[in-house]
Protein backbone atom coordinates (compact mmCIF):
# COMPACT_ATOMS: atom_id res chain seq x y z
CA UNK A 1 0.00 0.00 0.00
CA UNK A 2 1.60 3.42 -0.67
CA UNK A 3 1.93 6.16 1.47
CA UNK A 4 -0.93 8.05 0.34
CA UNK A 5 -3.37 5.39 1.10
CA UNK A 6 -1.81 4.17 4.40
CA UNK A 7 -2.01 7.85 6.14
CA UNK A 8 -5.71 8.17 4.63
CA UNK A 9 -6.32 4.40 5.78
CA UNK A 10 -5.16 4.80 9.24
CA UNK A 11 -7.03 8.09 9.57
CA UNK A 12 -10.45 6.88 8.34
CA UNK A 13 -9.83 3.89 10.96
CA UNK A 14 -9.55 6.58 13.34
CA UNK A 15 -12.63 9.01 12.25
CA UNK A 16 -15.07 5.75 11.88
CA UNK A 17 -15.99 5.38 15.70
CA UNK A 18 -15.57 9.37 15.84
CA UNK A 19 -18.28 9.86 13.61
CA UNK A 20 -20.63 7.32 14.76
CA UNK A 21 -20.22 8.76 18.60
CA UNK A 22 -20.85 12.08 16.92
CA UNK A 23 -24.01 10.92 14.90
CA UNK A 24 -21.78 12.43 11.76
CA UNK A 25 -21.00 10.64 8.19
CA UNK A 26 -17.37 10.64 7.19
CA UNK A 27 -17.49 11.47 3.36
CA UNK A 28 -13.91 11.16 2.27
CA UNK A 29 -10.17 11.37 3.65
CA UNK A 30 -7.56 12.97 1.53
CA UNK A 31 -3.90 13.29 1.83
CA UNK A 32 -3.09 15.48 -1.05
CA UNK A 33 -0.02 18.04 -2.37
CA UNK A 34 -1.26 21.41 -3.90
CA UNK A 35 1.24 24.18 -4.85
CA UNK A 36 4.25 22.32 -2.86
CA UNK A 37 2.38 21.69 0.66
CA UNK A 38 0.52 18.43 1.76
CA UNK A 39 -3.25 18.25 2.89
CA UNK A 40 -4.84 16.18 5.24
CA UNK A 41 -8.07 17.02 4.53
CA UNK A 42 -11.06 14.71 6.32
CA UNK A 43 -14.92 16.08 4.93
CA UNK A 44 -17.60 15.09 7.81
CA UNK A 45 -21.52 15.87 7.04
CA UNK A 46 -24.54 15.08 9.06
CA UNK A 47 -28.37 15.64 8.79
CA UNK A 48 -28.91 19.21 8.09
CA UNK A 49 -25.29 19.96 7.71
CA UNK A 50 -22.32 20.18 9.26
CA UNK A 51 -21.50 23.49 11.38
CA UNK A 52 -18.36 25.33 11.88
CA UNK A 53 -18.51 23.80 15.88
CA UNK A 54 -18.96 20.21 14.25
CA UNK A 55 -15.55 20.86 12.40
CA UNK A 56 -13.55 22.11 15.51
CA UNK A 57 -14.81 19.24 17.73
CA UNK A 58 -13.08 16.80 14.48
CA UNK A 59 -10.36 18.48 14.21
CA UNK A 60 -9.13 19.05 17.90
CA UNK A 61 -9.80 15.36 18.24
CA UNK A 62 -8.07 13.95 15.29
CA UNK A 63 -4.96 16.70 15.82
CA UNK A 64 -4.83 15.16 19.06
CA UNK A 65 -4.73 11.83 17.71
CA UNK A 66 -2.39 12.82 14.80
CA UNK A 67 0.26 14.18 17.16
CA UNK A 68 0.40 10.73 19.27
CA UNK A 69 0.22 8.88 16.52
CA UNK A 70 3.12 10.80 14.35
CA UNK A 71 2.96 8.85 11.91
CA UNK A 72 3.00 11.07 8.45
CA UNK A 73 6.42 12.31 7.49
CA UNK A 74 6.04 15.38 5.86
CA UNK A 75 4.52 18.52 7.24
CA UNK A 76 0.82 19.15 6.36
CA UNK A 77 -1.76 21.26 7.08
CA UNK A 78 -5.07 19.48 8.75
CA UNK A 79 -8.37 20.53 7.25
CA UNK A 80 -11.63 19.35 8.76
CA UNK A 81 -14.56 20.58 6.72
CA UNK A 82 -18.14 19.98 4.93
CA UNK A 83 -17.94 18.44 1.36
CA UNK A 84 -19.70 21.29 0.14
CA UNK A 85 -22.86 21.23 -1.97
CA UNK A 86 -21.18 20.36 -5.31
CA UNK A 87 -19.34 17.27 -3.77
CA UNK A 88 -18.28 14.23 -5.47
CA UNK A 89 -19.66 10.74 -5.93
CA UNK A 90 -16.30 8.58 -4.42
CA UNK A 91 -18.03 5.77 -2.47
CA UNK A 92 -20.88 3.53 -3.28
CA UNK A 93 -22.65 5.53 -0.95
CA UNK A 94 -22.65 8.71 -2.50
CA UNK A 95 -24.40 6.79 -5.66
CA UNK A 96 -27.09 5.41 -3.67
CA UNK A 97 -27.50 8.59 -1.87
CA UNK A 98 -27.99 10.15 -5.01
CA UNK A 99 -29.94 7.91 -7.23
CA UNK A 100 -33.07 9.48 -9.06
CA UNK A 101 -31.26 13.26 -8.81
CA UNK A 102 -29.48 15.35 -11.17
CA UNK A 103 -25.97 14.43 -11.39
CA UNK A 104 -23.29 16.72 -13.60
CA UNK A 105 -20.62 14.42 -15.15
CA UNK A 106 -17.29 16.04 -16.60
CA UNK A 107 -15.13 13.20 -18.97
CA UNK A 108 -11.63 13.64 -19.48
CA UNK A 109 -12.45 13.03 -23.24
CA UNK A 110 -15.07 14.81 -25.47
CA UNK A 111 -18.03 12.90 -26.88
CA UNK A 112 -19.93 14.67 -29.63
CA UNK A 113 -17.75 17.71 -29.04
CA UNK A 114 -19.36 17.86 -25.59
CA UNK A 115 -17.49 17.06 -22.29
CA UNK A 116 -19.82 17.74 -19.52
CA UNK A 117 -23.18 15.97 -19.06
CA UNK A 118 -26.15 16.48 -16.78
CA UNK A 119 -28.65 13.89 -16.55
CA UNK A 120 -30.77 11.81 -13.63
CA UNK A 121 -28.59 9.20 -12.05
CA UNK A 122 -29.94 5.94 -13.00
CA UNK A 123 -27.71 3.05 -12.67
CA UNK A 124 -24.04 2.69 -11.95
CA UNK A 125 -21.67 -0.56 -10.92
CA UNK A 126 -18.23 -1.06 -10.86
CA UNK A 127 -17.17 0.27 -14.50
CA UNK A 128 -20.09 2.31 -15.51
CA UNK A 129 -22.80 5.25 -14.69
CA UNK A 130 -25.53 5.73 -16.42
CA UNK A 131 -27.81 9.04 -16.57
CA UNK A 132 -31.74 10.09 -18.00
CA UNK A 133 -31.28 12.70 -19.47
CA UNK A 134 -34.04 15.30 -20.17
CA UNK A 135 -35.56 13.97 -23.45
CA UNK A 136 -36.11 10.36 -21.82
CA UNK A 137 -32.99 8.55 -23.25
CA UNK A 138 -30.02 7.56 -21.49
CA UNK A 139 -26.17 7.47 -21.47
CA UNK A 140 -23.96 5.03 -20.11
CA UNK A 141 -20.51 6.50 -19.38
CA UNK A 142 -17.34 4.07 -18.13
CA UNK A 143 -16.07 5.60 -14.97
CA UNK A 144 -12.44 5.00 -16.51
CA UNK A 145 -13.56 7.94 -18.62
CA UNK A 146 -15.08 10.38 -16.39
CA UNK A 147 -13.09 13.18 -14.68
CA UNK A 148 -16.03 14.50 -12.16
CA UNK A 149 -19.24 12.66 -11.08
CA UNK A 150 -21.32 15.08 -8.31
CA UNK A 151 -24.91 16.63 -7.54
CA UNK A 152 -25.72 19.02 -10.23
CA UNK A 153 -26.26 22.23 -8.39
CA UNK A 154 -29.36 23.96 -9.06
CA UNK A 155 -29.74 27.63 -8.35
Amino acid sequence: MAKKENYESRVEAYLLPLMEEHHFELVDVEYVKEAGTWYLRAYIDKEGGIAVDDCEVISRKLGDWLDKEDFIDESYILEVSSPGLGRPLKKEKDYIRSMGKDVEIRLYRQIDKQKEFTGALSAYDDKTVTITVDDGSQMVFEKANIALIRLALDF
